[in-house]
């Protein structure tokens, strides 16, 4: 099969686009032809060796994607081969993530894909889905009638935790940077949208929602002053992404306010949390409350130009496309 790989991390260029034996699914794997491949920027930063970890022998990247079961392991009695799925933590702890023909995962890894969604829309769920859904407490009856502030609300996180969260029914402000990541924001959903590069973006979160019970934010550090300006006692802050200098957290001011401030990474999220995240995604995938960003589209033989437009800030979702399209 065709696939990429890189056998040590670097720069985009260690990786390279190669045939390698098409894996068999071992007890308890399925092996999936991919559809599509999303990448994230988890996967740039494994690559790059940000996260101090190198392949022993060669990494087939990436960790969510989309595709049909074409094999299925020893033990696997609830896959079927021909089942269309949506993939996740495919590269964790695993040499076949999903920037490949076919990816061999955990058939635990694959989620089914509701026939009324795309195979594009499977694709980008994953870490960012997951990951927004556990941010907002994991299932949706937490959400009901919450008031949640969405930081960065026209990425891949943001944009799934503010339509499970209005899914949930709950009440969200979002912040952006620019008009076009708003409009974004606001067709995913949101009640309101500032732009915190505005001068009173703090007062205006503030005027709408003295308190906050929930905030899903990727840039504590930067954020602060927002955050605890709207936070109150219960508020929860939950922290999806590192910055590149560790914030200094104000304990006294966030001991006044009475809130709290969790971090997660989803690698390290315990089997039942995931498993709730999971069925609340697949559930909203269901009814239709999640949607698709701006795809932007890349062969297999580009993977290198996907995982740059990722670490650039692309506005919008970057699939790699692994089989040849007729």
């Amino acid at each position: 099969m065709k696939a990429a790989i890189y056998r040590g991390t670097g720069p985009s260029t260690v990786l390279s686009v190669e045939e390698i034996d098409t894996p068999d699914p071992g007890p308890g794997e399925v092996r999936v032809k991919v559809a599509y491949s999303g990448v994230n920027p988890t996967d740039w930063k494994s690559r790059s060796g940000a996260t101090g970890a190198s392949p022993k022998d060669f990494q087939v990247p990436h960790q969510d994607g989309s595709g049909v079961v074409d094999a299925i392991g020893e033990g696997v009695t609830d896959r079927a081969v021909g089942q269309r799925v949506w993939l996740y933590l495919a590269a964790s702890a695993n040499p076949y993530g999903t920037a490949a023909e076919y990816s061999v995962v955990p058939a635990g890894r694959t989620v089914p894909l509701p026939d009324s969604a795309s195979d594009e829309l499977g694709a980008c769920l994953g870490v960012p889905a997951l990951t927004a859904a556990h941010c907002l407490g994991g299932h949706p009856e937490a959400m009901a009638g919450a008031h949640v502030l969405v930081a960065g609300g026209a990425g891949a996180v943001g944009h799934y935790a503010i339509e499970l969260a209005k899914h949930a029914g709950a009440w969200v402000v979002t912040t952006v940077s620019s008009e076009e990541k708003a409009a974004l924001a606001r067709a995913a959903g949101a009640d309101i949208v500032v732009n915190y590069r505005d001068p009173g973006a703090i007062g205006q979160v503030k005027s709408l929602a003295p308190r906050m019970d929930r905030i899903v934010e990727l840039a504590l550090g930067a954020n602060m002053e927002m955050d605890l300006a709207v936070s109150g006692p219960g508020t929860l802050i939950v922290v999806y992404a590192a910055e590149p200098r560790d914030p200094v957290v104000p304990t006294r001011r966030f001991m006044t306010a009475n809130a709290s401030v969790q971090y997660v990474l989803l690698y390290n999220v315990p089997a039942p949390e995931i498993a709730q995240a999971i069925s609340w995604t697949n559930g909203a995938l269901a009814t239709g409350a999640l949607s698709l960003l701006p795809l932007h589209l890349f062969p297999l033989a580009d993977v290198a130009a996907a995982q740059d437009a990722v670490e650039h800030n692309a506005v919008g979702k970057v699939l790699v496309v692994p089989q040849l399209r007729k």
